[in-house]
């Protein structure tokens, strides 16, 4: 089975809304079982996304998804630049 490990990055979200944001997209990726080890963090900069799946062998599926939940959770999200850093092919037998 192949396997995709997907990171994506957002810059630009308001200092005030990228800790809670980080906690919300989290929780909200667990109800999205075609994503695994989903986590988003906020470093005071950049919100962070990592997930594995096994069908997003460009990254450009989460990135919808990633761009869809930074609307939902943040009010204002600026101008926020997102881009996929790194899409990784694991392979399972």
């Amino acid at each position: 089975m192949t396997t995709f490990h997907v990171v994506l990055e957002c810059e630009g979200i308001p200092q005030t809304a990228g800790s809670q944001a980080a906690i919300d997209i989290t929780n909200e990726f667990k109800e999205r079982p075609w994503h695994q080890n989903v986590v988003c963090t906020w470093d005071g900069l950049i919100l962070r996304l990592e997930a594995d799946n096994d069908y997003d062998e460009n990254g450009l599926a989460l990135r919808d998804e990633f761009s869809d939940a930074i609307t939902a959770y943040i009010e204002d999200p600026g101008e926020g630049d997102l881009r996929i850093v790194s899409v990784t092919k694991n392979f399972r037998l």
